[in-house]
């Protein structure tokens, strides 16, 4: 399994990459791509997905009979990760020196983790085709061409010592001491096979080129950029190909924009997965209500793991560790989905199929982060728990999380769309 998780995650660079690796693999298990322009014409034993924004998708595996279909068994995830996006007019000239880029920060990063990595560039670009006509093109320039190099110990006095680190200041990334800054342009237009002229518009993203690899004594660690949260989307990707869903519907829904807020046109909080839904229902002659009471939604996103150099930040009961299980959480005010009941679903699943589990709390005293459970909820209101992997060092560019949990998610995710 991790070699085929590393390819998926040495290619998933940003969120469009992900889906386009994502794509390959659906259409490989013989999946069908849909279009939201088109009439949807769906029956018993179809295999589906759609995308929208090239970003965010959603695949289905319709049981093989509707007689006893009644209801949808839902895992989502998301596609993004905290890095540096490019802006417009992103090339700065430094003394006649030195060529630099100016990017913004992608959702909420550990920023002293980008310094002194060797950094690549990857998303999308958008050119012009014939007057209003425009198409979109994946690009990833794979090799290392930034870094953000640190500022010298010797140069840091008094309280610049440990100084707030400031993006626009002191994580532009260094492009070479090349000053032509027409030299990235046609390299971007080359690798989409188009002329500079020519490209319109772009999401592009600063990326780590690290590859995944195994870690510790006993290769029980992996360590990669992304971890979270590809590796729950590896997860249901994976247990969504594996398994054979007898009565209810099998979804696997991937958003972006998840560490950004989600309230995007392709993200958890925009009408994706609920428009999705009432096609699939009305396709197939059923009413969408009744299939909902029958619903059940997993939000996967990683967790955060027992940290053994900070163990004070952990809650003093709620411990989960790496390669011990899946990761079941918790909070009081609802930043995660799970209640007494759907978490009471979640253990007894994992008790059917053996699978170890572990519950996390933030301590009371700390905010923590959330997910797009609550979020999709808000549309598409159904019984839902939050689970994920845990981890070390969330949204710094180079993760940790322990080798053997993987397989404990995939098999609990095919449990959960077998049900």
């Amino acid at each position: 399994m991790h070699k085929d998780f590393f390819e998926f995650m040495e290619n998933s660079t940003t969120a469009f990459q992900a889906v386009a690796q994502m794509t390959k693999r659906l259409d490989e298990a013989g999946y069908e791509r849909l279009q939201e322009q088109d009439t949807w014409n769906i029956v018993p034993g179809d295999k589906k997905y759609v995308i929208r924004n090239d970003s965010s998708l959603i695949a289905f595996s319709v049981p093989e009979t509707a007689e006893g279909m009644n209801g949808f068994h839902m895992v989502c995830a998301h596609s993004d990760s905290p890095c540096f996006k490019f802006k417009e007019n992103p090339f700065i000239t430094v003394e006649d020196s030195y060529l630099k880029l100016n990017v913004e920060n992608y959702g909420g990063m550990i920023k002293e983790s980008w310094f002194d990595r060797p950094l690549s560039l990857a998303g999308r670009v958008v050119v012009r085709k014939k007057g209003l006509e425009l198409e979109t093109k994946l690009i990833d320039l794979k090799k290392p061409l930034f870094i953000i190099p640190s500022l010298a110990v010797h140069m840091k006095r008094g309280k610049e010592k440990d100084g707030e680190i400031n993006t626009q200041l002191h994580l532009l990334p260094l492009a070479g001491t090349l000053t032509d800054k027409s030299a990235l342009s046609r390299l971007i237009a080359e690798t989409a096979g188009v002329q500079p002229e020519d490209i319109l518009g772009s999401d592009l993203y600063v990326y780590p080129t690290e590859k995944p690899v195994l870690m510790g004594m006993e290769d029980d660690l992996i360590g990669s950029p992304r971890l979270d949260d590809l590796e729950c989307v590896y997860c249901g990707l994976t247990a969504l190909l594996e398994s054979a869903p007898k009565d209810k519907i099998a979804v696997l829904a991937v958003f972006d924009n998840e560490e950004v807020g989600s309230q995007t046109m392709q993200g958890a909080a925009s009408d994706f997965l609920l428009t999705v839904l009432q096609r699939i229902a009305g396709s197939l002659g059923a009413d969408l209500l009744p299939l909902l009471a029958g619903s059940f939604l997993v939000s996967a996103d990683n967790a955060h793991g027992l940290h053994p150099n900070y163990t004070d930040k952990a809650d003093p009961t709620n411990r989960p560790v790496l390669n011990k299980g899946i990761v079941i959480k918790y909070h009081g005010a609802q930043k995660y989905t799970t209640s007494a009941y759907s978490g009471a679903y979640v253990k007894a699943l994992c008790d059917r199929e053996k699978i170890p589990y572990q519950t996390y709390h933030n301590r009371s005293d700390i905010a923590g982060g959330s997910t797009l459970g609550n979020i999709a909820l808000t549309s598409v209101s159904v019984p839902a728990a939050d689970v994920g992997l845990a981890q070390l060092a969330m949204h710094s560019a180079f993760e940790t999380a322990g080798a053997g949990d993987m397989d404990y998610m995939v098999r609990f995710m095919r449990a959960f769309y077998e049900v």
